[in-house]
C-alpha cells in the first residue's frame, strides 16, 4: 500500500505544472482557522507587547505552512505515506491554531510542541523519503534537521517559561529558523546548501502561495461578515462595512490582476528557481499576508466602534495593515523582476499623509479613506496595464 520511497518523489517533466492537490487544499483549511485566531489575538491584545506576541505567532504559523509548501513541491501528495503525513501535520496545525489565543498564557507548551512536531516530523520524513534516492536534497535535510534540533530546544524552553522569557526564547527560535535559510543551513562538517541545489517547480509554489493569500483575504471577509451580522445597521456601521469590502476587493485586485500571474511566469522561466522561491515567496510574502491580517483587525475595530474620534492604537492598525500589504506587494514585484510599481509608492505616501489627521476622523471615515487609497492603487495599476497593452499592440 505504501510503495517504495523512490515513488514518493514528484516526477519532474519539462514544461509540466504540478497541480495543487485536494489534500493540499484540505490541509490549508487548518490555516484558515489559524489566521482567524491570529486576528482575534491581535484585536484582544492591542498594544505593543500584544503586537510583538501576535507577530511572533504569525511567523510561526507562516513558517509551518511554507515548509509544508516546499515539502509538497518535492514529494507527491498523491502517495499514501505523504498523504498520511499531511493529515498528521493537519492535526498538529490544528493544535497550534487552537493554542494561539492563550499561547502566552497557559497554552505555551502546547503551541511550542505542536510547532516542533510539525517542523521536525516533516523534515525527518523527508530524510526517510530521500535517502538513497536524492543524495543532494538528503544532505540538505540533514542540515535542516540539525538546526531544527537547536530551535526545538528554544521553542520548548519558551513553552516552559513565563512572563517575558517566553517572548525572548521564542523570538530567538523563530529568528534562527528564518535566518538559517539565508545561510543555506550551514552546518559544521555538512557545509551549506545553495539555492541552485533547491530544484523547485515554480508554478506549483506560486499557486500555493497565491492560495494562501486567498485564505488571508477570505478570513478578512469572514471577520467582516460575522461582525456586521451582530450589529445594527447604523450609518457608521454601513460606511465601515462598505470600506472593509472595498479594501478587500482592492487588495485582491492589486495582487491577482497581474502580479501573481506575471510572477508565476517569471518563476517558471528563471534559471535559479530556488533563489526566487526563497526571496519572493518564502520571505517577501510575509509582510504581504501580515498586512491582510492586520487590515482585517482594523476592519473589525472600525465596525465595532465606527463613531467618535479614532484612538491612536486603532488608527495605527487601520493604517499599518494596508501599508504592510502595499510594501509587501512592492517587494514581491521587485523580487520577480516586474516593473517598479509607482502606484504603490503613491499609495504609501497617501497613507503617510493620512496619519497626522487620523485621530481627528471617526474610525468609519478613516477606514473609508484608507480603502479609497487601496482602490486608487488598484485602479492606477489597471489603467497603466491597459495603456501598456495598447502601446504594445499599436
Amino acid at each position: 500500500m505504501f510503495g517504495s520511497r523512490a515513488d514518493l518523489q514528484r516526477v519532474r517533466r519539462p514544461n509540466e505544472h504540478h497541480r495543487v492537490t485536494f489534500i493540499e487544499l484540505f490541509f490549508d483549511l487548518v490555516f484558515v482557522f489559524g489566521i482567524t485566531q491570529l486576528s482575534h489575538a491581535l484585536a484582544a491584545h492591542l498594544s505593543l507587547v500584544g503586537a510583538l506576541e501576535t507577530g511572533l505567532m504569525f511567523l510561526a504559523v507562516w513558517w509551518a505552512w511554507i515548509y509544508t509548501c516546499w515539502f509538497t513541491n518535492w514529494l507527491d501528495p498523491g502517495r499514501t505515506p505523504v498523504r498520511v503525513l499531511m493529515l498528521a501535520l493537519m492535526l498538529a496545525g490544528l493544535v497550534l491554531s487552537i493554542s494561539v489565543p492563550r499561547a502566552f498564557e497557559d497554552y505555551g507548551l502546547k503551541f511550542a510542541v505542536a510547532y516542533v512536531c510539525m517542523q521536525a516530523g516533516r523534515s525527518l520524513f523527508m530524510l526517510w523519503a530521500l535517502r538513497r534516492h536524492n543524495p543532494g536534497n538528503y544532505r540538505n535535510f540533514q542540515r535542516v534537521v540539525s538546526w531544527q534540533i537547536l530551535t526545538a530546544v528554544l521553542w520548548v524552553a519558551g513553552g516552559l517559561s513565563h512572563d517575558g522569557f517566553r517572548l525572548v526564547f521564542w523570538g530567538m527560535a523563530i529568528l534562527t529558523d528564518m535566518a538559517v535559510v539565508m545561510i543555506g543551513f550551514w552546518t559544521p562538517w555538512l557545509g551549506r546548501s545553495t539555492t541552485a541545489d533547491w530544484n523547485v517547480e515554480g508554478a506549483h509554489m506560486a499557486e500555493r502561495c497565491a492560495l494562501f493569500v486567498i485564505i488571508a483575504l477570505g478570513e478578512s471577509i469572514l471577520v467582516t461578515g460575522k461582525t456586521v451580522a451582530e450589529l445594527q445597521a447604523t450609518p457608521g456601521v454601513m460606511i465601515a462595512f462598505a470600506a472593509a469590502f472595498l479594501g478587500s476587493v482592492s487588495m485582491w485586485w492589486i495582487y491577482f490582476d497581474t502580479a501573481a500571474e506575471r510572477a508565476s511566469r517569471s518563476f517558471v522561466t528563471t534559471t535559479d528557481s530556488g533563489r526566487m522561491a526563497v526571496s519572493a515567496y518564502t520571505y517577501v510574502h510575509l509582510p504581504l499576508v501580515a498586512g491582510i491580517v492586520v487590515t482585517a483587525v482594523g476592519d473589525e475595530l472600525a465596525l465595532a466602534h465606527p463613531d467618535g474620534r479614532t484612538e491612536a492604537k486603532v488608527a495605527a492598525v487601520l493604517l499599518a495593515g494596508p501599508a504592510l500589504y502595499l510594501f509587501g506587494d512592492l517587494l514581491f514585484r521587485r523580487a520577480t523582476a516586474a516593473p517598479f510599481p509607482r502606484s504603490h509608492i503613491g499609495g504609501l505616501a497617501a497613507l503617510a499623509v493620512l496619519a497626522p489627521v487620523s485621530l481627528t476622523l471617526s474610525p468609519a471615515l478613516l477606514s473609508a479613506a484608507v480603502a479609497l487609497v487601496l482602490a486608487g492603487v488598484a485602479a492606477s495599476e489597471a489603467i497603466w496595464l491597459r495603456r501598456a497593452r495598447a502601446r504594445a499592440t499599436a
